[in-house]
């Protein structure tokens, strides 16, 4: 399964909404802006993620997007899902040779796994504790 620009750029909005919960909408403006991302692109991807009740729309001169819920709520499967489809590296049949199908259902259920119990905080987090590792002391 490869996750497209559909998928790594959805997680990016969300993560980006993610990092700023409570503090007020942001814009898709400043996210493009800050990801050096298309708004137009973003624009595109935002409409599914509001469908599927993962972000909320606020109007207004001073609006932009949401979480609906909490980041630890939501996770990294919930968006892949939404803008990518089911989670599967191979179509296969009743039909495949059952130690294939075998194969394939343990790669998808180890991927959905992985991306289902990654939340949106988890990722957040992990961001702000590498570039807490990033930095170079010098003594």
């Amino acid at each position: 399964m490869k996750i497209s620009t559909k998928g790594r750029y959805g997680l990016t909005i969300m993560m980006e909404l993610a990092a700023k919960y409570g503090e007020g909408p942001i814009s898709l403006k400043s996210i493009a802006e800050k990801n050096q991302l298309s708004e137009h692109y973003l624009e595109q991807l935002i409409a599914p993620l509001r469908n599927a009740g993962l972000v909320k729309s606020i109007r207004g001169a001073y609006g932009g997007y949401i979480l609906s819920r909490e980041a630890a709520e939501i996770t990294a499967g919930d968006v892949i899902r939404v803008l990518e489809g089911p989670i599967s590296p191979v179509d296969f049949t009743e039909e495949d040779d059952p130690a294939k199908r075998n194969l394939w259902l343990r790669i998808r259920d180890g991927i959905a796994n992985v991306l289902d119990s990654t939340t949106l905080y988890d990722l957040i987090s992990y961001q702000e504790q590498d570039a807490v590792d990033n930095y170079m002391f010098y003594i």
